[in-house]
């Protein structure tokens, strides 16, 4: 278990306030004018301890940065390949899929992340 720090729980606070799946470098962007001594790799490190410890989840990359969650209840992820939105998906519980799984590999589903992409619902209206 990590020791309580002020700069981790405002960390863990920034991603709660958000439905955006930030990157560590929007979070330290978020947090610095308040922490002055913040680094990035504070960030870094503290967000991999929560995604270790299963508090966040690492959605995915977008544009080569890790996108991260803090709603860790069990759900899907949507990521648009033009302008990088990354949405939410609450699909119904148990759709089949874990004990397809499970069939297709021979061992036991112990959780699953699911990750969509194509283009955002803003996107395609643009087009």
């Amino acid at each position: 278990m990590q020791k309580y720090s002020r700069k981790r729980e405002a960390i863990m606070d920034a991603l709660r306030e958000v439905k955006v799946h930030p990157t560590a470098e929007w979070v330290y962007a978020k947090l610095k004018p308040d922490y002055p001594d913040l680094s990035l790799a504070t960030v870094y490190r503290n967000l991999k301890s929560f995604v270790d410890s299963g508090e966040v989840n690492m959605v995915g990359v977008v544009e080569d940065k890790a996108r991260y969650d803090a709603d860790t209840y069990p759900h899907a992820h949507f990521i648009c390949e033009h302008c990088g939105a990354v949405v939410d998906v609450y699909l119904p519980p148990d759709n089949g899929i874990n004990t397809m799984a499970e069939e297709a590999v021979g061992g036991k589903v112990e959780r699953q992340e699911i990750l969509f992409r194509g283009l955002c619902e803003n996107c395609l209206e643009r087009e």
